[in-house]
């Protein structure tokens, strides 16, 4: 039988605290280092070590390494889930289980077994015990390296890289894999491999890391002077790696970091510190957000540039912290109270999590509001692979800001006069000596001066001034990503699921709009104009995207129709795939 290659999804069935996770990055790690186009996708419990985790590994030679439910390895560690695990494998595939689990009242005749003495060849390996428990995922990666004969070097690099400097757990961790090779080689090396790797060569041009990590190296390039947060998954590591890549920093500037009581104190004290000329920002999910509204509202009256980083996950309230979803969108639009309109942006790969920390700054202090970045648990904390990016050149846009000098030459400033016609006014900092630089800030009762007034028209004039600057912000937030001919389909999404709508155009024609930012442009009104039906994705029950887009659009309405997830699971190429075909199967008739 021919061996598939550079095509396959494993499924890695384990427990949260067993040292899965090191085992299952590293073999992610190998795959990537052989070249080949690999995803992953972490699925871990939000409540105490033992229960069942997860780790999806996607291999495709075409590159469509999203979310997919079909699975050709199974490899099970955990007895607890063995039998869901064993009834959602289809027939045909590849199903590793240890020695040790029961498995006769399974059916899994239609599934090609292979068995591990896991505890034997631990014990033979004489690893101390405490130990153990650890050692035994790296056995299943040792089996899997000689299975689809992944380049042992490679994962003996990848080891070692692991580990850095800790020889006794280098040695410890190589022992294990290879005896699970060998344990391999000594039972089914003459049996078939059904999937090989092949490597590929790649000249070393992509990344492989979560979007976390690569939203806090952005908020470094992109200036970031100050942070306030409070802990909250699944943004928890956008901080705690922000703090890593600047605390042994001897720049002058370094970053402030505070951990705040809580998040409506950490909003406030962003604040605080870009009412005062620092690039500032918080960290949150959902429940958090919520929190901030109030001072978020001031945020956006009293105009002072800040920005919320804002990692979504299945909500509301405690939800399910460790699912993924996009639910946040409309609580963050209008997060706050009166006619509050807040600009969003929405990355969708890894280089866009690094820009737009860069992008979220400029466009805070230009436009001198709050900027929330609506990120989410998949492409923050799963791990992905990616052409490199160019860094960018360090040139921040700090907006419209009235200096002493300025002031001495007759420059007239009233802090809240639009001089330019563009809704936004010019702002002095704190510290700038003349007598004409202060100014009292507050919210929306507040006239060009920034005094303190009741009258109706003075707040009338600030909510009409207020939207002439959004006018002027759909002209400069990220614009839209277009796929666009002449398919009589469309379908707008946002956020990191590019790869699953490319699958899906493998069956289907479709054009293609991609929201990175909020407000929307006019591109999106002419990409909905020029499509008899067009289907918005969102990753949320009320359609919450497509709700926006009517908001806005509300004369194209009736052209718009919803593409929902929202279970907790990434989204995968069948869900569109299927409701496409409920539709021309529905107007068909």
């Amino acid at each position: 039988m021919a061996s598939r290659i550079n095509n396959f999804i494993i499924n890695i069935a384990t427990v949260n605290g067993s040292g899965s996770q090191t085992a299952n990055t590293i073999l992610l790690k190998s795959l990537f280092r052989m070249g080949l186009p690999v995803g992953a996708k972490n699925f871990f419990p939000s409540n105490i070590q033992g229960m069942p985790t997860w780790f999806r590994i996607r291999v495709n030679k075409n590159g469509f390494t999203g979310y997919n439910l079909k699975t050709d390895i199974l490899v099970n560690l955990n007895p607890k889930t063995v039998v869901q695990d064993v009834l959602q494998t289809p027939p045909g595939a590849l199903f590793i289980h240890d020695q040790d689990t029961d498995l006769k009242d399974i059916s899994t005749d239609h599934l090609v077994l292979y068995s591990i003495p896991y505890k034997k060849i631990i014990q033979d390996l004489n690893i101390p015990i405490k130990y153990r428990k650890f050692a035994l995922s790296m056995v299943y990666v040792g089996f899997l390296a000689e299975l689809l004969r992944i380049d042992f070097a490679i994962v003996s690099e990848s080891i070692a890289d692991h580990f850095e400097s800790n020889a006794n757990a280098i040695d410890l961790n190589q022992a294990a894999v290879n005896a699970g090779a060998a344990y391999y080689r000594e039972t089914y090396g003459k049996m078939d491999r059904p999937f090989v790797c092949e490597p590929i060569a790649t000249a070393k041009k992509r990344v492989l890391m979560d979007g976390n990590t690569a939203a806090a190296m952005g908020l470094v390039y992109g200036g970031c002077h100050f942070v306030s947060w409070y802990p909250i998954t699944p943004s928890t590591s956008v901080i705690e790696n922000f703090k890593t890549f600047t605390q042994n920093s001897s720049a002058v500037g370094k970053p402030i970091i505070v951990q705040a009581e809580d998040e409506l104190s950490a909003m406030c004290m962003v604040l605080g510190a870009g009412w005062s000329g620092a690039r500032a920002l918080t960290a949150t999910s959902g429940p958090g957000l919520s929190l901030m509204a109030e001072a978020s509202g001031y945020a956006f009256y009293a105009e002072i540039p800040s920005v919320i980083w804002d990692v979504q996950r299945v909500g509301p309230s405690t939800g399910m912290p460790t699912r993924t979803a996009q639910g946040d969108l409309l609580a963050a639009h209008f997060l706050s109270h009166g006619d509050t309109r807040h600009i969003c942006l929405i990355p969708g790969n890894l280089k866009e999590s690094f820009e737009f920390g860069q992008t979220c700054f400029d466009l805070a202090e230009t436009l001198q509001t709050l900027v929330i970045v609506l990120s989410d648990l998949d492409l923050g904390m799963n791990i992905w692979a990616q052409e490199k990016w160019p860094y960018p050149e360090s040139k921040y846009e700090r907006g419209q800001i009235v200096t002493k000098d300025h002031l001495d030459n007759k420059v007239p400033f009233a802090r809240y006069y639009d001089q330019q016609g563009d809704g936004i006014p010019a702002r002095t900092l704190p510290g700038t000596r003349h007598d004409d630089a202060a100014y009292f800030t507050r919210g929306s009762g507040h006239d060009l001066k920034a005094n303190y007034t009741e009258n109706p028209e003075a707040y009338k004039a600030v909510l009409d001034r207020l939207d002439r600057k959004w006018e002027t912000a759909k002209l400069l937030v990220p614009p839209p990503i277009l796929n666009h001919s002449s398919q009589s389909i469309g379908i707008i999404y946002s956020g990191p699921i590019e790869e699953v709508v490319l699958e899906a155009q493998q069956s289907i024609s479709f054009d293609t709009c991609r929201i990175r930012a909020l407000p929307f442009n006019e591109d999106v009104k002419e990409f909905i104009e020029s499509h008899q039906s067009v289907f918005v994705i969102d990753q949320n029950q009320l359609g919450q995207l497509k709700a926006t887009l009517t908001i806005a659009f509300p004369e194209l309405a009736f052209k718009m129709k919803s593409i929902l997830n929202y279970d907790g699971q990434p989204l995968s190429a069948a869900i569109i795939e299927n409701a496409l075909k409920e539709f021309a199967h529905a107007t068909s008739h």
